[in-house]
């Protein structure tokens, strides 16, 4: 079973908690724009594995069908051998239930892929989602607040940088495998703003 949720990362994270002169305010220079934000879609297994996709702008449907098109290869073996399907949790966020992906669904599950919808509205069913419910810390949260917390980036190169990085550095702690999804471009412009 694995737990799906997205998250968006700026070049302005939120600055953290600390402390500063008496009688003074804390403050942090900022980059002269904002940027695009660089979005990740990720799939969690507990204790296990961490699978995830990273763009720099939004994730989108045809995005998204091409990770769990990933997971369906990856189920079809195990379903082949063990008769177990791989089952992925996540909410009903517009990515997951556009037009065009609900045609997939059968040819995911006859390759072994199942998805669960969570209820609508209760997002913290998802304990690894951002603020999902205890006792698990929400993976997002971690990452902004721990690995990105009070950094401000140039580009979207090197925040894209910092969120691999930050990950990586969670799953080292965490003792469990990661692995980014690489989208497969099309053109040089597509392959522009896909990590």
């Amino acid at each position: 079973m694995l737990y799906a949720d997205e998250s968006g990362f700026s070049l302005w994270t939120p600055v953290t908690y600390s402390y500063y002169f008496q009688g003074e305010q804390k403050r942090q220079e900022q980059t002269p724009s904002r940027g695009r934000r660089v979005s990740l879609l990720g799939f969690f297994q507990p204790l296990l594995g961490f699978v995830y996709g990273l763009v720099i702008g939004s994730f989108t449907s045809e995005r998204y069908s091409k990770m769990m098109d990933a997971q369906a290869e990856t189920a079809q073996p195990v379903l082949a051998q063990t008769g177990r399907m791989r089952v992925i949790v996540q909410d009903h966020g517009p990515i997951h239930t556009s037009k065009a992906v609900p045609q997939k669904w059968p040819e995911w599950e006859a390759k072994g892929l199942y998805l669960f919808f969570l209820a609508k509205y209760c997002s913290e069913m998802n304990p690894y989602a951002f603020g999902g419910a205890k006792p698990y810390e929400g993976e997002w949260h971690q990452i902004k607040a721990h690995e990105l917390g009070g950094r401000m980036f140039e580009d979207e190169l090197d925040l894209s940088y910092a969120v691999i990085d930050g990950i990586e550095a969670r799953a080292t702690a965490g003792s469990y495998e990661v692995e980014r999804y690489k989208f497969p471009s099309q053109s040089a412009t597509l392959q522009c703003s896909i990590l």
